[in-house]
């Protein structure tokens, strides 16, 4: 049974300012009090409609809709016109609810985790978080902190490290944070193999190993895992363009990458990364390539 998250003592954290997991636990913090908001939401729309299908309650519509919605396999909210809504609550999703049901069960499990400590994980499943775009700032506020700088100069940029399991991160990188869970789709990610052909040593950004490059998608692999990336807080460029969904690089060998929650795309973007590529980025442009933080069923 799914019980709300609680937390290890952050006296630490508010007694210093510039703890330097002081913007990761605001994330946790924010990101546990909409789990516990939607668990209290489920649990409640269970009990009603329980107790209207025993009797003790008049059926009302939206108990009705949540009762449908169930029957179909459906996450309550999905359809429109349905007035009881857990999506309202929940993070943008194509999945089934028993899908979608799963990976609720398993983000508690790792905010629990994450709250038993208040330490970030060496190696954060950012698919899980409701509120990806605040993990990004605090991973520029931790930087800005450590590093004396203004945060309104500062963007964040992706590398893809060697590490293909998360368990394979052991400490933090300098200047961000490694996260995985994520996906590519319109392209994929070179094998080990292949990176080792043309270049044989890992090339480092701060301590971090990274490796690879963009190439074409093998067929019926719609949307392969990508490894460990590592997320780097850095300063804004003169010669990068500002837009509205971020700053284009419009360097020759990296593909400027949209970043979206689901494959629905548009209103799920999350940020602009950066692969690198081999080739023409044009390549990457016209076949849509972006990343997911999600698959589909």
């Amino acid at each position: 049974m799914l019980t709300r998250v609680r937390f290890a003592p952050l006296q630490p954290f508010l007694e210093d300012p510039k703890h330097p997991q002081g913007p990761y636990v605001v994330v946790l913090l924010q990101e546990c009090g909409r789990a516990n908001r939607l668990l209290k939401h489920i649990r409640k729309t269970l009990e009603e409609v329980g107790k209207g299908l025993n009797g003790q309650l008049s059926m009302t519509e939206p108990m009705e809709h949540l009762s449908s919605a169930l029957s179909i396999n459906q996450v309550p909210g999905r359809n429109p016109y349905h007035s009881c809504s857990w999506e309202r609550f929940a993070w943008p999703s194509k999945k089934s609810l028993a899908s979608w049901t799963t990976e609720l069960i398993e983000r508690c499990r790792r905010f629990q985790g994450w709250a038993s400590e208040c330490e970030l994980p060496h190696s954060l499943w950012m698919s899980g978080l409701f509120n990806p775009q605040a993990f990004l700032t605090a991973v520029k506020q931790a930087t800005a902190r450590k590093n004396q700088m203004p945060l309104d100069s500062m963007t964040v940029e992706t590398h893809v490290t060697t590490m293909y399991a998360a368990e394979e991160a052991t400490v933090y990188p300098e200047d961000g944070a490694y996260v995985h869970g994520l996906f590519i789709e319109g392209a994929r990610w070179s094998t080990p193999e292949e990176a080792a052909e043309k270049e044989p040593e890992p090339t480092m950004i701060g301590n971090v190993p990274t490796r690879g490059w963009l190439m074409d998608a093998r067929l019926k692999e719609l949307m392969p895992a990508l490894p460990v990336v590592f997320i780097k807080a850095v300063e804004v460029q003169p010669h990068w363009e500002a837009q509205a969904v971020g700053f284009m690089r419009h360097e020759e060998a990296i593909y400027d990458t949209p970043v979206y929650t689901t494959t629905m795309r548009g209103p799920t973007f999350v940020f602009m990364g950066s692969l690198r590529s081999g080739v023409d980025c044009s390549k990457w442009v016209l076949s849509g390539t972006a990343i997911m933080m999600q698959e589909n069923d």
